[in-house]
């Protein structure tokens, strides 16, 4: 990452408190960029401002539910009025949902849309405009690799992160058509050490009865193969060389490939994972 590409430049954060979203506000504070940092935990994001402080970049920090679209809107106004400006906006805020069709109660899939969905589209079309009439600008959507390949249990997070790809990839071509100096990425992270997993809602029939939720934090905590600040560096490059979608982790390619495969060999191979794991 070139640090030439975010100094003196002003980045926007959903989901600052924790994760990918703090890591993502150290990264660019260090490389002297201003960073306005949003999240719904006023403890967490506190520490997020904490620790991009001492920089010599200005740091501001609002509470933020990003399901708000009147609040998203108007954070995006108080950004460019508190620093002049904006340049990029990071939707990473983010939910866990796990449970089967079944399972999923109406309110709990409307809640994850609400977040994973729904705020990635407020906070597009909030910084878009203002972009725009700027004549800069990058929007940095944040999907996942279940936006490359559905998981059984988790219906509600594959609809929410394929939508999110769906509606960068033709963002990204609609801001082409129209030779617009302002572009969008799409992320797919694999497995990243973040808080996700225990801050996230779970059938009972996902928990062991013995470990509790603890059991599912266990197990993610094994397989997520990335950290958060390999994770924000490998964004932050693929922000600055301008890529369509970029697969963070080594899962995430594994996963995109998986994803080429015909349906029926991919999701068979799911089948009998899943089949393994319930014995």
């Amino acid at each position: 990452m070139s640090n030439s590409h975010y100094r003196d430049r002003v980045a926007a954060i959903t989901g600052a408190g924790s994760g990918i979203g703090r890591a993502l506000a150290i990264a660019l504070a260090k490389a002297g960029c201003h960073v306005a940092l949003s999240d719904v935990d006023a403890e967490a994001l506190a520490e997020t401002v904490a620790l991009c402080e001492g920089y010599g970049v200005k740091v501001t920090s609002s509470l933020l539910d990003v399901s708000d679209r009147d609040a998203v809107f108007a954070w995006a106004d108080e950004v460019v009025a508190a620093h002049g400006a904006a340049h990029f906006i990071f939707n990473n805020a983010g939910v866990a949902l796990g449970a089967s069709v079944d399972a999923t109660t109406h309110e709990d899939f409307a809640w994850l849309m609400d977040v994973n969905f729904w705020g990635v589209i407020h906070g597009t079309q909030a910084f878009l405009p203002i972009f725009k009439a700027a004549g800069e600008g990058h929007i940095v959507n944040i999907s996942s690799v279940f936006g490359l390949l559905s998981i059984p249990t988790q219906s509600a997070y594959n609809a929410a992160k394929f939508g999110v790809r769906g509606f960068t990839d033709a963002l990204r071509m609609e801001l082409e058509i129209e030779d617009s100096p302002v572009s969008a990425t799409t992320i797919h992270p694999g497995g990243i050490k973040t808080n996700i997993v225990r801050n996230g809602r779970f059938d009972d029939e996902l928990i062991d009865p013995d470990e509790g939720q603890q059991g599912n934090i266990d197990e993610f905590e094994k397989t997520a193969l990335t950290t958060p600040d390999k994770a924000a560096q490998q964004i932050l490059r693929a922000v600055q060389r301008n890529r369509r979608r970029a697969l963070i982790g080594p899962d995430a390619i594994a996963f995109d490939a998986v994803s080429r495969l015909p349906a029926s060999l991919s999701q068979r191979l799911l089948i009998g994972i899943a089949k393994r794991r319930n014995r």
